[in-house]
């Protein structure tokens, strides 16, 4: 019974089998081969226009060349206070944008209250120097509170950064587990709602190591190229990373192993809902859960083999936990089974 992380779960078979067929013979390096050049294409497909991708290691690397890509003296950027890109990167984005600040912005569920980030972008006048200047604001979906943002909730966001004349940069590391629990397509998820940036993430939905900077209008990207050899996210052998998104998108695999991950979680959400010895802390759409339960109860679901994060309540869920009570976080995964979850709502029916 494995809830740790989607970073846990292994390569589905059709990403190894990918790896494998494209291990051997040569091919031109740094993104010159033919395979780079399909799956460039690819995402072409996908967002409906002509993009520019670029392929890195780590989700960290992606949000962190992003944010350097739209950089600005005294540049701050604004995202959640939970957002991965604040809470759970190290500084990497404020290290590889040379000294550019991210402003946390508070809201329930992780999700940014537009009322909230107008104010906060209001502390940085244009007249006053000193502060350091907006530069961007990003969004993550699915959220660290496994929530999701709907168009209309994106769109709104949207509306703020054009009228302060900001990119608006989407993590999506849990794109495809968003993109499903909505039911949209890529492009009406992101280009139709004024996404400038995606930090595409395969790693978490069943590859081994591919995660994609996408530039939706291709003109924002001329120094991304140079910002990403310098950040030494620039694989010679890019194949590989091509290799695994080739298997990824074909026949709509990626969609699917998202499909199959909330579905595990929607199936966790239920026995919760009907368990006398827990409850949900928040109604969550995308893959991750966090209910709250007894310490006692913690401590004896751990004994008997059940794996995940005792999690630290947000600021604005605090108050929820009681002082003999944890919150957990639950994630599922492409690899996760029926039985898995069985077997835990078994144990705290």
């Amino acid at each position: 019974m494995i809830f740790t992380s989607d970073n846990w779960a292994g390569a589905h078979p059709a990403i190894s089998t990918s790896l494998s067929a494209h291990s051997t013979g040569y091919s031109a390096a740094y993104g010159a081969g033919d395979l780079d050049r399909k799956v460039e294409k690819t995402f072409n497909d996908i967002f409906g226009r002509e993009v520019a991708v670029f392929f890195v290691g780590t989700g960290t690397a992606a949000n962190s060349l992003a944010l350097s890509a739209v950089n600005r003296p005294g540049g701050v950027s604004f995202c959640h206070r939970e957002a991965h890109v604040i809470a759970d990167e190290c500084g990497a984005p404020e290290f590889f944008s040379h000294g550019a600040r991210l402003a946390p912005v508070d809201g329930s569920a992780g999700k940014m209250d537009p009322a909230i980030l107008e104010a906060e972008i209001g502390r940085f006048p244009a007249d006053f120097v000193h502060g350091g200047q907006p530069m961007a604001i990003t969004l993550t979906q699915a959220t660290e509170a496994g929530t999701v943002y709907t168009a209309g909730e994106i769109r709104a966001i949207s509306m703020i950064a054009k009228a302060h004349g900001l990119p608006l940069h989407m993590d999506g590391a849990r794109f495809a587990n968003a993109l499903v629990a909505l039911d949209l397509t890529p492009s009406q998820m992101t280009v139709d709602l004024g996404v400038d940036i995606v930090s595409f993430g395969g790693t978490k939905n069943g590859c081994w190591c591919a995660e994609a900077l996408v530039f939706l209008d291709p003109a924002m990207a001329t120094q991304a190229p140079f910002i990403r050899k310098r950040a030494a996210q620039l694989f010679s052998k890019s194949r590989f990373i091509a290799a695994q998104f080739d298997a990824y998108f074909e026949n709509d695999l990626w969609l699917d192993l998202a499909r199959h991950a909330n579905a595990m979680a929607d199936r966790i959400r239920t026995g919760i809902a009907g368990s006398s010895q827990a409850r949900l802390a928040w109604d969550s759409t995308a893959n991750e859960t966090f209910p709250i339960l007894a310490k006692s109860l913690s401590r004896e679901l751990m004994a008997k083999g059940a794996m995940f994060y005792e999690w630290t309540p947000p600021r604005s869920a605090s108050h929820l936990v009681g002082a003999d009570e944890t919150m957990l976080r639950l994630v599922t995964s492409f690899a996760t089974t029926e039985d898995m979850v069985d077997q835990f709502i078994e144990l705290i029916a």
